[in-house]
């Protein structure tokens, strides 16, 4: 399995790292574009370096490189994850505003019919917000925001993310370990 990984400029960055390890982890090639924004919400809310992040990817690309692999739609991919997906890259896949990689490896998976999840971060929802997601859905990304969860004992922060790349695994057919699922209880 291949899967591109585009961290944008939300809060959250931090689930991107976690999600790169998850897929590290299962064994999944993956293809890392950061924009600028995010590398430096890394170094605001995290004490991870943008290395610690490149590292746990396959393949890293210049958001400048627009001659890329992943800017095209004869390079397979199974899809591509937007964590966190802030409301600017978020207007921009809607749009198909394609002025970067991260925007336009979206665009190309759109247009070739793969799989585009969006984890959107913001709060509150403004309604120019809540249009741009819903127009995301209609084009065909899914959308899995980071909300809270309460079963399964996800009392830390960690265990929270956790759920949250369960829940963008299950997108992809795979399952994750650290993701407990509802049991019926």
């Amino acid at each position: 399995m291949r899967i591109i990984i585009g961290i944008s400029g939300a809060s959250g960055v931090v689930m991107g790292y976690h999600l790169l390890k998850a897929l590290r982890e299962a064994r999944v090639e993956t293809h890392l574009v950061v924009t600028e924004a995010a590398e430096r919400t890394l170094a605001c809310e995290t004490s991870f370096r943008l290395e610690d992040l490149t590292a746990l990817a396959d393949v890293v690309y210049d958001l400048r490189d627009m001659a890329a692999r992943i800017a095209s739609g004869s390079f397979w991919s199974d899809g591509m994850v937007v964590i966190p997906c802030s409301m600017k890259t978020l207007a921009g896949i809607v749009c198909g505003y394609a002025d970067n990689l991260l925007l336009r490896a979206a665009d190309v998976c759109l247009k070739e019919g793969r799989k585009v999840v969006l984890v959107p971060r913001e709060t509150p929802l403004s309604l120019v917000h809540l249009r741009n997601l819903k127009e995301a859905a209609e084009v065909g990304c899914k959308i899995v925001p980071p909300m809270l969860t309460f079963y399964g004992g996800a009392d830390t922060v960690e265990k929270q993310i956790d759920h949250i790349i369960g829940k963008i695994f299950l997108q992809f057919g795979l399952s994750y370990k650290n993701c407990t699922s509802w049991d019926g209880r």
